[in-house]
């Protein structure tokens, strides 16, 4: 390094008049000493004190706030001094639904996202099911009633015996079995079909009837079990609570056991609540983890724990859409039923038999219900399998498999 008096040293601000040596002469150019740099030199400029301060490292944004002065809003350092936050990326949309958490407007979106983009097999599955089970249900009410007395028959006849008392009142069971039991089948197999559906619908693919047909029949048997299954839970649930209240009033102590039955109805009834929710998303694990009826109960439990009052909204929200759907559609029913069925109520045929109502106000009822059945069966199919999903999105993290299937 050159420590001539008259040439300053690297790094100092040449506007600083240097009064410790009187100024030396200049060297010409071609006389002037060959200067030797120091081996450790500072960083590239600007230096400290040159006035144009600290610069952002290359490649990042910025240092987070900065003061908001008329330096730092000039375009050529906007993107230097800016808060550099950018919105996070959009979650793919292969299909019907966002992969990523779901809210509750979107999980309600994309089953009816479900019903529009995939109508025909959606529509055709609950359609065929729906025509089945109401054709059977209308056939039962007015060909298996019609040939037997109704409950009004029971107090008509005061010398009836209590063997022809029984006979009465297991035959109405019966045809209400036979019924209940077509309509449980029916949504057994729309619920399998429709959730097949849906999750083919989450990866932005489509399901033929022959499809959803055959990734549902293999799971059919174990879904019959769980639908038979869960209800005796619930009901043998409901009948503890009440058992000591009835046993109370038998006793003879009738006052303290209708005060005792109605508490246990009411504790049975917040039980069966909590087993429906619990077990709420045991079709769904059933038919889409291929798991059998006690596994998938399981793993319900273990998607609901920790978010059953979530997943109550959820399906509450799912029973009022049904509800208003179902109330919409009797509506226009139920003037053409007072019209041309000649009246009537339903609960005649369990008390006066089929003969007190007309062929034309069961078939009219029968069309009123199917129509309410082919909507409402893919709005809780649907719901119900975007529900599961979700929740396994966010306990098992699901959305990163489902993007690495959806680009596949």
């Amino acid at each position: 390094m050159n420590d001539s008096p008259g040439r300053p040293s690297p790094g100092s601000s040449s506007d600083e008049p240097d009064n410790s040596a009187p100024e030396q002469p200049a060297t010409p150019a071609d006389q002037a000493p060959e200067a030797k740099w120091a081996q450790q030199q500072p960083p590239a400029g600007p230096w400290p004190g040159s006035g144009s301060g600290p610069q952002p490292p290359p490649g990042r944004p910025g240092w987070g706030n900065q003061p908001n002065n008329a330096s730092n809003r000039s375009p050529g350092r906007q993107l230097a001094w800016g808060s550099g936050w950018t919105p996070p990326p959009a979650a793919p949309k292969p299909g019907v639904i966002p992969l990523r958490p779901l809210g509750v407007g979107e999980i309600i979106e994309g089953a009816f996202a479900t019903m529009r983009t995939q109508w025909r097999t959606v529509f055709g599955v609950s359609l065929g099911l729906a025509v089945v089970t109401q054709t059977a249900a209308t056939a039962v009410n007015g060909i298996w009633f019609r040939n037997n007395p109704g409950l009004d028959s029971l107090k008509d006849d005061p010398d009836i015996t209590a063997g022809e008392a029984l006979r009465t009142i297991g035959r109405l069971l019966a045809g209400m079995g036979v019924t209940s039991f077509v309509g449980i089948l029916g949504s057994i197999v729309a619920t399998a079909m429709l959730t097949v559906v849906v999750s083919r619908a989450v990866l932005g693919r489509t399901a033929t009837l022959r499809e959803a047909w055959t990734g549902a029949r293999p799971q059919l048997l174990r879904m019959l079990g769980l639908i038979i299954l869960v209800p005796l839970l619930i009901a043998a649930a409901v009948t503890v609570a009440i058992l000591p209240g009835l046993m109370v009033t038998l006793a003879g102590a009738e006052t303290g056991g209708a005060a005792l039955a109605l508490l246990g109805s009411l504790a049975g009834c917040a039980v069966a609540v909590w087993l429906w929710i619990r077990y709420s998303l045991a079709a769904p694990a059933l038919m889409l983890e291929k798991q059998g009826v006690i596994a998938s109960m399981r793993r319900s439990a273990k998607l609901v724990r920790g978010t059953w009052w979530r997943v109550f909204g959820v399906q509450l929200l799912a029973l009022l859409i049904v509800f208003v759907i179902t109330a919409i559609v009797q509506i226009p029913t139920g003037i053409v039923q007072l019209l041309f069925g000649g009246g009537g109520d339903t609960t005649n045929v369990l008390q006066g038999g089929a003969s007190s109502v007309s062929w034309t106000y069961l078939i009219v009822a029968g069309i009123g219900a199917l129509i309410s059945s082919v909507i409402t069966f893919p709005v809780t199919a649907g719901i119900t399998a975007l529900l599961y999903t979700d929740q396994r999105i966010r306990r098992e993290s699901l959305d990163v498999e489902l993007i690495r299937a959806a680009k596949n």
